[in-house]
């Protein structure tokens, strides 16, 4: 499979805050621990091996393996959450949440990063046992974020009324969805195979946790990953202490928005991902998830009447811990306070809000992880490829905006000189020599002569732009033929892996595309990578 490959500043689709972060820029230093380069785990180890219990350990064993109770589990799989156990053993995570059918093309990606991150490990660390998890996001709350995916440039959608952790939501309707995507695809062997995966997923299931589980699980399973459902009474039980302090004092509400603070001061252009409230907690029970607010030491569950004083709401913490729900503030706590990890993987907008917590992690004395880009890939065909180097287009190219492409092309191919840098730089030389004369005789007389050049500079580019939409128009033809290609690519005018679902790829390519892409994608080269396939 034929590989290129284009640093993530130059896609123009990642935020300025993820670039510098990329870059080592030294001004956000402070905002994480070690960055991830192969020799900088070694430190990382030690220091979440020194902090990280046999009973911590214990617990999260017996934890998953109550999960995987009524799950066929792989040999690898099964091996890796014994490892656990071990004091050497120690997790690379991502996650994700329940999108239907995994949702977009990079819930793959996120997987293989994890998945060969810690292949690249274990041969650096023999000594060391790595492992990769899926943290399942069974306990958000946003339905309609999770409820599709896109085949073949067609939503296919799972409508319902839905309120709650979506993790526990039953699977009333899918048979419906099922329909649709059934009637979308042959009978072929990869169709077929397809067809089984979302009917063993979602309509042999009794809730979304369990399918996603399930599926997740028949896809990747073979490769050793191992699935972590953050719902759990017992793996809550050992945050207890956190979520306590959460209530009481409020750390993290305090934490963050310093560090919000410090990001803005530093550029203007860094978004803030997230903002904390007072309190970073939910409460849920069945089709429940609320807000837990605090005022004047009551504690009330947003849109109910449910409210405790400070010991009640204590006492209830005791002795229902899985009530507790922690926010996205939260729970990037929540999952280091229970893995014995070492890097969180995850995407771009992720890794921004991470870059907000580490001194909440700090407060609360838990070693902050490494934190990784995943990979990010573009899959085009030898045929797309062909077409493009015919139109002598690159693969660079179509990451531009539409209109820019266009105007790209057109000073490209055009016989005309659309560029009018020439005239404007002899423009600006006469005007020199008009700034001078003001400057001998009447300063006043330099606002004049600025406005008139101004005047003349805009005429100048008025042509050109009217000269570039002419060129546009008669190449349209032309135009069309890369623009197609680019629709095809980005669908949307958005990166593939956004979009698209695994469904289209393996409808072509089957299970196949699992190990290719197993072998080509590198975690830690740091580079967006175009792949033929």
């Amino acid at each position: 499979m034929p590989t290129d490959c284009i640093p993530f500043r130059e896609t123009n689709y990642f935020s300025s805050l993820i670039c510098d972060y990329l870059d080592e820029n030294s001004d956000l230093k402070s905002f994480y621990n070690r960055f991830p380069k192969l020799e900088n785990f070694e430190s990382q180890i030690k220091e979440k091996q020194d902090s990280f219990t046999s009973e911590t350990r214990r617990v999260l064993v017996q934890s998953i393996k109550n999960q995987y109770s009524s799950v066929d589990i792989s040999e690898a799989t099964n091996s890796n959450i014994n490892l656990l156990s071990e004091a050497n053993t120690f997790t690379i995570t991502t996650g994700h949440q329940l999108n239907l059918f995994t949702g977009p093309l990079y819930f793959f990606y996120k997987i293989f990063s994890t998945i060969n991150l810690c292949t690249q490990l274990k041969a650096e660390y023999p000594n060391q046992n790595f492992v990769p998890i899926y943290w399942m996001a069974t306990e958000d709350h946003d339905f309609d974020e999770i409820n599709f995916f896109n085949f073949r440039g067609r939503k296919v959608q799972w409508n319902r009324e839905a309120s709650g952790a979506v993790g526990e939501l039953n699977l009333d309707g899918l048979d419906q969805v099922f329909d649709v995507l059934a009637n979308q695809l042959n009978s072929t062997t990869n169709a077929v195979e397809l067809k089984r995966l979302f009917r063993s997923a979602y309509l042999e299931h009794h809730n979304l946790t369990d399918a996603m589980r399930y599926l997740v699980n028949e896809l990747f399973s073979d490769l050793g990953l191992v699935i972590v459902d953050g719902n759990d009474k017992d793996l809550k039980r050992m945050f207890l202490p956190y979520v306590k302090d959460e209530l009481v004092n409020q750390t993290s509400f305090d934490k963050v928005s310093q560090a919000n603070e410090k990001l803005n001061a530093l550029d203007g252009s860094y978004k803030i991902q997230v903002n904390p409230r007072e309190i970073n907690l939910f409460y849920i029970t069945e089709g429940i998830r609320e807000r837990i607010i605090e005022s004047e030491g009551t504690y009330k569950i947003n849109n109910t009447s449910i409210k405790w004083s400070k010991s009640e709401i204590q006492k209830v913490l005791l002795e229902h811990p899985e009530r507790f729900s922690p926010n996205v503030i939260m729970r990037p706590l929540y999952q280091e306070v229970v893995l014995p990890n070492l890097c969180y993987i995850g995407g771009g907008g992720e890794l921004a809000y991470w870059l907000q917590l580490k001194s909440n992690f700090e407060a609360q004395k838990v070693v902050f992880p490494m934190l990784l880009l995943r990979n990010s890939v573009l899959l085009i065909t030898d045929k797309q490829k062909e077409k493009l180097q015919k139109l002598d287009i690159s693969v660079k190219d179509l990451f531009l905006k539409q209109n820019d492409l266009k105007t790209k092309v057109t000073k490209q191919v055009s016989e005309v000189n659309i560029d009018f840098s020439d005239q404007k730089a002899h423009l600006e030389q006469q005007f020199e020599a008009l700034y001078k004369l003001a400057e001998q005789t009447d300063k006043s007389f330099k606002g004049a002569v600025a406005s008139q050049e101004r005047k003349q500079i805009k005429g100048l580019e008025h042509l050109e732009n009217r000269l570039l939409k002419a060129q546009k128009r008669k190449l349209n033809d032309h135009i069309e033929r890369i623009t197609d290609i680019q629709d095809v690519l980005f669908p949307g005018q958005s990166l593939q892996e956004r979009n698209m679902n695994f469904s289209e790829f393996y409808l072509d390519y089957g299970s196949e595309i699992i190990p290719k892409l197993i072998e080509e994608l590198e975690p830690l080269k740091g580079e967006f990578l175009v792949l033929t396939i």
